[in-house]
């Protein structure tokens, strides 16, 4: 077979506010790739499915003297995300042509890999999308189901406030929430994801850009669990709203990704409150609930029982203006690059 394309988007320049489709990033489709002779030295070459886009990446975008918990992305090189993938060829034992992998992926179409890090098998019994194992079944899914465990201490009866209830993260925590028995006030920046919200059990959705959330919260709180994804002026009156003894479950803060973020003037009701407050990273928690993750959710998202939406955009071509739309809260689901099909 003669070579074929190997397209693939380059991190080119660090922003300095929101990224900018064909300047921060850049799809490249100059480079070829030989399927059937490229040197496997060992171990396997990878075909692309799906790569995930996630409010993270932005993090990723900076100097590279810039400590954080995750590595800046490499200047000239392709973004790094999860993703699923399918064997083509492989040396390595226990790695046979045909497996599915699901784990960090570069944003190319085709990679050789020397080894399984940061990639595990899937099987997908239940027959899910792949592009699902990204999303709710996936990182996204994970991060809900893990620090809801962890960190909630959920009792029935009572009331949390779950902050971008519409995306993949947020819409989960709602539904787990429910099961558990609580009241769910949750927020989103879009009319549409208010009806969503709704229809997987929220008790009380609102759109924050046209509704007032200190209203809101004053109305139906007081809040014993929070979950918060935005940080900014929506923490602060969360801390205002907080039951004594309330737990703040803190998995991002993207209302300040662009713009630097602001300072948290009601800080003090940690203090006067009592409030826990847990930032957490998923990977951190993924030794302890892993197995358990993907015992439980891969089927009831396959029954039904948890409900999920997807956003599917072809092509590589497509990172740049979907990292844009993510970080904008213009999209309307969870955004998923489809790169091939099988």
């Amino acid at each position: 077979m003669a070579p074929v394309r190997n397209a693939r988007t380059v991190f080119n320049s660090v922003p300095t506010g929101y990224p900018e489709p064909g300047k921060t990033t850049v799809y490249d489709d100059t480079k070829t790739i030989d399927v059937d002779n490229v040197p496997l030295n060992g171990g396997f070459l990878l075909k692309t499915l799906v790569v995930s886009i996630d409010p993270y990446l932005r993090g990723r975008m900076r100097e590279p003297h810039i400590k954080s918990y995750s590595p800046p992305f490499a200047l000239g090189e392709p973004l790094t995300s999860h993703g699923v993938g399918v064997v083509v060829r492989s040396e390595l034992p226990g790695v046979n042509p045909g497996d599915h992998l699901y784990g960090f992926f570069t944003h190319e179409e085709y990679s050789v890999r020397n080894n399984l890090s940061g990639l595990m098998k899937i099987t997908n019994e239940h027959n899910l999308p792949w592009s699902v194992y990204v999303g709710a079944a996936g990182m996204p899914g994970k991060t809900a189901y893990m620090a809801w465990k962890e960190y909630s201490r959920a009792k029935k009866g009572e009331t949390a406030f779950v902050t971008t209830g519409g995306g993949p993260v947020g819409s989960l925590v709602i539904q787990l929430a429910k099961l558990d028995g609580l009241k769910v006030i949750a927020s989103a920046g879009s009319d549409e994801k208010v009806e969503f919200m709704k229809s997987i059990g929220a008790d009380v959705a609102f759109n924050y850009k046209t509704t007032s959330t200190a209203d809101v919260l004053a109305k139906e709180g007081p809040i014993d669990v929070y979950w918060d994804n935005v940080g900014g002026e929506t923490l602060d009156q969360a801390l205002l709203a907080a039951n004594e003894g309330a737990r703040f479950i803190e998995c991002g803060m993207i209302s300040g990704y662009n713009t630097g973020g602001q300072p948290i003037r009601n800080l003090i009701m940690v203090v006067a409150k009592s409030i826990s407050m847990n930032g957490f990273i998923v990977a951190r928690l993924q030794p302890k609930y892993d197995a358990e993750f993907y015992a439980t959710i891969p089927a009831k998202l396959a029954s039904g029982e948890l409900k999920y939406t997807e956003e599917i955009w072809d092509g590589l071509e497509k990172v740049g203006d979907a990292i844009l739309a993510v970080q904008k809260g213009t999209n309307k689901a969870k955004v998923v690059i489809k790169v091939a099909d099988e």
